[in-house]
């Protein structure tokens, strides 16, 4: 007769253990409560990234309308052959500028 009341012991045991790893997951799974700031704070530098690289490639696209083959900007065709070649004279003073 005690063998059904071991067995019933046994599925409470086992039930209560796979709730607790359940419970567990919850809150300190690779998706739980504890992985959701350390997920926003990436989020955030993601979105920053973005921001940035999306300022980059406006800035290329804008170079790219100006050297149009049509009608490229004389200022840049000349500032990238001078860059290019190293064409100057020699009254000249060429001052550079880091892009950030």
């Amino acid at each position: 007769m005690r063998r059904p009341a071991t067995d019933n012991r046994l599925k409470k045991v086992a039930a209560l253990g796979g709730l607790l790893l359940l419970a567990g997951f919850a809150v300190a799974g690779p998706t739980g409560l504890l992985a959701w700031s350390e997920n926003a704070t990436a989020l955030e530098q993601r979105k920053a990234e973005i921001a940035e690289l999306t300022a980059k490639r406006d800035g290329l696209r804008n170079r790219v309308m100006l050297l149009d083959p049509e009608a490229a900007d004389p200022d840049l065709a000349s500032e990238l052959v001078r860059d290019q070649l190293g064409v100057m004279r020699e009254d000249e003073v060429v001052l550079t500028l880091e892009d950030e």
